[in-house]
């Protein structure tokens, strides 16, 4: 949710901002007409109030007229309150200056790449490999749950235990607090975090309990601190989350059905932060830096991304990404796969989500704002998983365990 004042003040700003996330310009005048038309109200019904205690009890009939205008006024007001709130929560958050203006995905910059590409010939797609090696199975889960599921099973399941290990470890050096958040949530959490205007089709509702199941650990752990001020020297406020998240993947029809790629259910190690705002770029880097060190520990070759304005979903004003590089995809052409983002949110899901900090002012605590809140991937497991197996394979069809990850696991090499 955007600042009112900063629309009031700055339109044509913030219609430039929404504009380059393809969301409709329009929305600014149409809240301005409506908050214009509210905040004249609110006058009136200011004016008339106070008119109202003068009175006093002097003159009955006029008060009870008034009383009567008053009730009046405040419906509309009312009425016009939720109006205006229903436009300013369709306006996403504008992107940051730093971020590249562009129309979708296409225009994203590619910012480096780094790591060396394993020479392999003939490279294998990581679902033969595991097929062969049992470590996962599709077709016992979709007889189980249906497409878009699977087991993961003996060094795979290990595997991804040693992932999160690693990624919990190395958080905790940043000063991360390990946390296993609940994968149910209530609507008042799914519609703060910003994901349910534009989202709904993506997300799992369970109707007889007006819950929600998340799609990333991050819509759990954003309202932990609902309705809550921090002091400033609480931040930032960081933490290290693992849980299964579940996605309906509605928009990918015929897109990645096999395998563990794109799939309903998964899990994930998920960082989030809370800043103050000078620092949530400062901290967005952080986030980043710490998702480039776990993968340079498992030496897999990425490639990182700035996402451009028209990529960013809602309530993202700048995102990085870091797609690894799979030698077995793109029939064993390899190509670049996402396994990682990073987003700052500024204030938008903390305005929602009513969190704010209180800062020290010459010695007094005063001056109360809203936090900045971030969100970034530390390991998604089951794409991690497919960077290991196809990078990592040999041409006996076996896989080499990264080094970091081999003392986890007691092998070297999974055959």
């Amino acid at each position: 949710m955007l600042d009112v004042n900063l629309i009031r003040n700055n339109p044509e700003e913030i219609k430039s901002g929404i504009q380059a996330k393809n969301a409709d310009p329009s929305l600014v005048d149409k809240f301005l007409e409506l908050d214009e038309k509210w905040r004249q109200e609110v006058k009136k019904f200011d004016d008339l109030r106070a008119e109202q205690k003068k009175l006093g009890k002097a003159d009955i009939a006029k008060a009870k007229e008034m009383k009567e205008a008053l009730k009046k006024i405040e419906a509309d007001i009312a009425d016009l309150n939720k109006m205006r709130q229903e436009v300013l929560h369709l306006m996403p958050n504008p992107p940051l200056k730093s971020v590249p203006i562009g129309k979708d995905e296409s225009e994203n910059k590619i910012l480096r790449e780094v790591g060396e590409k394993p020479r392999l010939e003939n490279p294998a797609d990581y679902l033969a490999i595991a097929t062969k090696l049992d470590l996962i199975d599709i077709e016992r889960a979709a007889k189980v749950s249906g497409s878009r599921f699977g087991y993961l099973k003996n060094a795979a399941a290990l595997l991804e235990l040693a992932l999160v290990n690693l990624a919990m470890k190395t958080a905790a050096s940043e000063g991360f607090s390990p946390v296993i958040p609940p994968t149910l949530i209530n609507e008042k959490s799914m519609w703060s975090m910003g994901y349910l205007e534009r989202g709904r089709d993506e997300i799992y509702y369970l109707p007889a309990d007006n819950l929600y199941l998340v799609g990333t650990s991050e819509q759990s752990i954003g309202p932990m601190h609902m309705d809550e001020t921090f002091e400033e020297a609480d931040l930032p406020k960081r933490y290290i989350a693992f849980s299964s998240c579940f996605r309906r993947e509605a928009g990918s029809h015929g897109k990645d059905t096999k395998g563990i790629l794109r799939v309903h259910q998964f899990d994930k190690v998920e960082m989030f932060s809370f800043t103050k705002p000078e620092d949530s770029e400062k901290e967005h880097r952080l986030l980043l830096s710490i998702q480039e060190r776990l993968m340079q520990a498992l030496k897999l070759p990425y490639r990182v991304v700035d996402i451009c304005s028209g990529d960013l979903g809602d309530p993202a004003a700048a995102k990085y990404d870091i797609e690894a590089w799979m030698p077995g995809q793109n029939g064993g052409k390899g190509e670049y796969r996402e396994t990682h983002s990073t987003s700052n949110t500024t204030d938008y899901q903390a305005r929602r989500l009513n969190i704010k900090y209180r800062s020290n002012v010459n010695g007094q605590m005063s001056n109360v704002k809203h936090v900045h809140m971030l969100n970034g991937t530390a390991f998604a497991i089951g794409r991690t998983l497919i960077a290991i197996i196809e990078n990592y394979q040999t041409k006996e069809g076996t896989v080499k365990v990264p080094e970091v990850l081999a003392p986890y696991l007691g092998i070297d090499e999974i055959r």
